[in-house]
């Protein structure tokens, strides 16, 4: 594949810190040297899991978003290879591939966000889902579990159509945000993947966790009380007016999706005072964040995990790291393939 750059021995040589008495996490992960087939490379390899990243704002761009989510991968990857290697974190069962990049086309964010700007974007964006599509669509074939880390929500799409394809079926997905991501068909961004998802066939029986209501339009709402296949709750309901239980809704968001393939997809805007795209002041704790993972990934159907829309900045990169570090080993473990 043209973007995608792999993982080399090289590159987790350099990032790795060890320590004496310690192993790390990145010492005993899976890497492949030499890319010819993805699905041969790794049909045979003795692991269930396999990482990759997507650098990449462009769909945030597309959408009149702030940019940076390109970062999150390279954030990530410095502290997932350097947590502890033990019973719990398991690293012989994950391969780490690489990361989609788009640097050359990366420039376009740089330039004022103009009709002509924007609609060279959303062009661009059906580019990168080809990509999305094909890699987690082969690594399912191949019996794997894909974890997708980094980019804006738009690569939802891709990652909904990749299990669609790989499964020869419509799929189910669990959506842990403050948006609906189900926005107008007006060219890709990271509003409508779901929409896109829906309209083309792939995408079935939709559960949207912790709505934020000033932020979900009047017509999306309707939009969504139409579509029987799509249930939701509003973050407001569940914990500022305590009228629906965290738990109970858990439940309720399984039961909507459990019987076919689905996603677990995760917006780091849903998570307080997280750095990303739309950061919230107000919003789910790390904790629920990672209790939410917990539950879905126990189910035999869950197929694929989604982090998406974390932006951190030298800063923050340490912070986000950690974070989404914590959610790939929740998801593992809970997952248990």
């Amino acid at each position: 594949m043209h973007n995608l750059v792999l993982f080399t021995s090289k590159d987790r040589d350099t990032l790795l810190k060890l320590r004496k008495g310690e192993s790390k996490f990145g010492e005993h992960i899976q890497l492949i040297s030499n890319l010819t087939n993805i699905y041969d490379d790794i049909v045979d390899l003795d692991v269930d899991y396999v990482i990759f990243g997507v650098s990449e704002d462009i769909g945030v761009y597309a959408n009149y978003g702030q940019t940076g989510t390109y970062t999150a991968w390279q954030a990530v990857i410095k502290v997932l290879l350097n947590i502890q290697n033990n019973s719990f974190t398991n690293p012989k069962r994950v391969l780490i591939l690489g990361h989609l990049d788009y640097g050359e086309a990366r420039k376009m964010v740089q330039e004022k966000p103009s009709k002509k700007n924007i609609a060279k974007a959303r062009d661009f964006v059906e580019e990168i889902d080809k990509d999305v599509t094909y890699l987690v669509s082969t690594i399912i074939k191949a019996g794997k579990t894909p974890i997708i880390i980094g980019g804006g929500h738009n690569n939802a799409y891709g990652n909904i159509k990749g299990l669609s394809l790989a499964k020869n079926e419509s799929v189910n997905v669990i959506n842990f945000d403050a948006h609906t991501d189900f926005r107008a068909e007006e060219g890709r961004h990271s509003g409508n993947g779901f929409s896109y998802a829906y309209a083309e066939g792939f995408l079935k029986n939709y559960f949207i966790f912790g709505l934020h209501e000033n932020y979900t339009s009047d017509k999306l709402f309707k939009t969504l009380k139409k579509v029987k296949t799509i249930k939701y709750n509003t973050y407001e309901a569940l914990e500022v007016r305590n009228e629906l239980d965290f738990n109970a809704e858990l439940e309720k968001g399984l039961n909507h999706i459990a019987s076919k393939p689905f996603g677990i997809e995760i917006d780091c805007d849903a998570i307080e005072n997280i750095p990303s795209s739309a950061v919230t002041p107000s919003g789910f704790s790390t904790k629920q964040a990672r209790q939410f993972i917990n539950y879905f990934a126990k189910h035999d159907n869950a197929s694929y995990l989604h982090i998406c829309e974390a932006a951190p900045t030298k800063k923050t990169e340490t912070k986000v790291g950690k974070l989404i570090t914590y959610l790939i080993t929740d998801f593992i473990r809970a997952n248990g393939r």
